[in-house]
This record gives C-alpha cells, sequence and structure tokens, in this order.
C-alpha cells in the first residue's frame, strides 16, 4: 500500500510563493502519472496540475503560469512550486496519480496553504 505524505505548506501573503513535496513510500512512484490537488471545506477536489513519468506536464487554467509541477524518481518525491499566490489559492493541497493513471492511492493528510495578507 502506497503511503502519501505532503509537507511544505504555510501561510504566505498574497503574490508569496511555496514550494509543497509530497514524498511516496514506494517506488511505483516513479513509473506512475501524479497529480497535484486541492480541496477547501465543503467541495470537491480539483486537479490542479499532472506529471508524467517522463516529465510531461498539464496545468488547470486557474494555476497555468503560476504553479509549476516537477518530480524526483530517484527520491520517490513530487513537487509543486506555486508563484504569485492569491488568496484564493488558500486550500488543502494533496497529491495523488493523475486521472487515467493507476488507480488512486490512500490519500495523506495533506498540506494546508493560507494565503492571507
Amino acid at each position: 500500500q502506497v503511503q502519501l505524505v505532503e509537507s511544505g505548506g504555510g501561510l504566505v501573503q498574497p503574490g508569496g510563493s511555496l514550494r509543497p513535496s509530497c514524498a511516496a513510500s514506494e517506488s511505483i512512484f516513479a513509473r506512475s502519472t501524479m497529480g497535484w490537488y486541492r480541496q477547501t471545506p465543503g467541495n470537491q477536489r480539483e486537479l490542479l496540475a499532472t506529471i508524467t513519468n517522463a516529465g510531461s506536464t498539464t496545468y488547470a487554467d486557474s494555476v497555468k503560469g503560476r504553479f509549476t509541477i516537477s518530480r524526483d524518481n530517484a527520491n520517490n518525491t513530487l513537487y509543486l512550486q506555486m508563484n504569485s499566490l492569491k488568496p484564493e489559492d488558500t486550500a488543502g493541497y494533496y497529491c495523488n496519480t493523475a486521472p487515467g493513471s493507476t488507480r488512486l492511492w490512500p490519500w495523506g493528510q495533506g498540506t494546508q496553504v493560507t494565503v492571507s495578507s
């Protein structure tokens, strides 16, 4: 059973940057298309970005040009560089396999990002 552990969230002012990361417990990570998701209370998880094992990426319109997804397959780690943060980016951020890839793994605890002055 793959375990996912997200970290690197926090409180940041509008316009600031954060770089959450997601560590996977199994090497199957390196063969999987991965995604970053976010969720606010009462809403469904929103897919933000995906990355294939070869490094091809896709982005939701809401984050395109501001967020960058990347991965370190040798260390089973996924990253999300978040720039030009807005208050509406405030959410819990989670990683998991991307839609159309292998089945979803158990969700981690997520990492909270709060954008506020």
